[in-house]
């Protein structure tokens, strides 16, 4: 496996009265892929100055080709993808690669 990691930073914005009913589903999400080998962390953060908004901070071992190839046509991931529709209205990907760390052990920079 390499030794390289990939961060991804997703925003969502939930329809208006479904953000609880999308954490629901991001949250079992999170505890179907949080098995898989490459897997490292995951936090989520709700937005104070958005409140529709949920944020999940991801970090993975590979690359965002070998996240791509291996992670992204999990089963459970199409289930979930099928959920989203009727519950955001928007989501936003950032891809990042760790360069610097303080505070915790959680990448290789």
């Amino acid at each position: 496996m390499s030794n390289q990691q990939v961060q991804l930073n997703i925003r969502f914005k939930a329809k208006p009265g479904k953000k609880e009913e999308f954490r629901k589903e991001l949250y079992s999400l999170i505890e179907e892929m949080s098995s898989e080998k490459a897997f490292i962390s995951a936090i989520v953060s709700d937005d104070l100055d958005q409140p529709d908004d949920l944020i999940i901070y991801e970090t993975w071992q590979g690359t965002r080709d070998s996240w791509l190839a291996e992670e992204f046509n999990k089963p459970y991931r199409k289930n979930y993808e099928g959920t989203l529709g009727d519950l955001i209205v928007d989501r936003s990907v950032s891809w990042l690669q760790p360069k610097g760390e303080w505070g915790s052990h959680i990448t290789n920079a």
